[in-house]
């Protein structure tokens, strides 16, 4: 059932629109344009009635914070207000109100009102919904290609995505980068994941396809894959700035290679200087390089490669990543395992 918040000073106003919309909506009621807040944090309602003029903080104090919150934003906000001038009207609806009614509320056009705007958000939930994930496919379609050129099944770019979740919510959990790591920032992570080597395109196949070990000139080369894959995405960003997803494959791609010691490349940064996405990626993409058979050798067993990535704390890894991948070992094994028998 949809939550309803209705906010007004008015305990017979609240009365009366809890008895219109008590059969429908679950129905929450604060008296306060405070109180209301404390409530949309705590609950989250999927619509708000909201009156004009309040003591505390009147409808257009409310609905400028609701906007300030990422998390509380996108709530339709309908204003109810005893006044019908013009001005009142035109600055809720400029405050991002989605309409706007006059009291007393007549029940009729109420309902009708609510049901027309949990309609579109639905409808644009879904279309959100579709839009990532046809975004999501194209993306995971696009690193296979890049992968396949280095005789890669693309098996690596979807296990990687999977460890980096599985560590972006052992971190969440243990509390850690809790200033710049939340659920919503590791689902854009996750989604970026895939990108990461996106400049092997630019790689020719004489040196992605060497099975020999790389000279020092065909090293060079290959580490430009880095920043030229940062680029890339920082193009693709700039045309489509409402993917904010991108900007983090962006960080993922120009920093995945750098090392906690500062001796990774391409700008060798050091420790907290490095994106935390791209020190995430950094564990996830070693890890499974080595347990990976490549052109120039055959994978490690998931022992050794734990050994290396141990090893590697404080000098290649940031021993915080570190010590959450070393609690998720048994999820680590089970999603290699999946991708092995989808793959293989």
């Amino acid at each position: 059932m949809k939550q309803i918040l209705a906010v007004d000073d008015n305990l017979t106003v609240l009365k009366q629109l809890s008895t219109y919309l008590g059969g429908d909506y679950e129905v929450s009621l604060a008296n306060s344009g405070l109180l209301g807040l404390e409530i949309c944090v705590k609950q989250r309602p999927d619509l708000i009635l909201l009156d004009v003029e309040m003591p505390d903080l009147n409808g257009f104090d409310v609905i400028a914070r609701l906007k300030q919150n990422p998390y509380l934003s996108r709530i339709p906000v309908i204003f109810l207000t005893g006044s019908d001038d013009t001005d009142t009207e035109v600055r809720a609806l400029e405050l991002g109100a989605r309409d706007f009614i006059t009291k007393p509320v007549e029940k009729s056009i109420l309902l009708h009102r609510i049901k027309l705007h949990l309609g579109l958000v639905s409808y644009q939930t879904q279309t959100e919904q579709t839009v990532t994930a046809l975004s999501d496919s194209i993306a995971y379609a696009f690193a296979e290609l890049i992968e396949c050129r280095d005789e890669n099944t693309g098996g690596h770019v979807i296990r990687t995505a999977r460890y980096v979740e599985l560590l972006g919510r052992e971190l969440i959990e243990n509390g850690l980068f809790s200033d710049e790591l939340t659920g919503t920032e590791l689902r854009m992570i996750v989604r970026a994941a895939p990108l990461h080597d996106i400049g092997k395109i630019a790689i020719s196949d004489r040196i992605l396809l060497k099975t020999g070990r790389l000279d020092d000139t065909e090293f060079s080369i290959m580490k430009r894959h880095a920043e030229l894959g940062e680029a890339i995405l920082e193009r693709m960003y700039r045309r489509t700035p409402n993917q904010p997803y991108l900007r983090y494959a962006c960080l993922i791609a120009g920093s995945h290679h750098e090392r906690y010691d500062g001796k990774g490349y391409p700008q060798g940064l050091k420790g907290d200087e490095i994106p935390l996405s791209g020190r995430i990626m950094a564990v996830a993409d070693v890890y499974d390089a080595l347990i990976d058979n490549r052109v120039y050798r055959s994978g490690m067993s998931p022992a050794q490669a734990y050994n290396i990535i141990h090893e590697g704390a404080g000098s290649h890894f940031d021993p915080r990543i570190v010590n959450a991948f070393n609690q998720i070992q048994e999820q680590i094994s089970a999603i290699q395992n999946t991708t092995e028998t989808v793959y293989g």
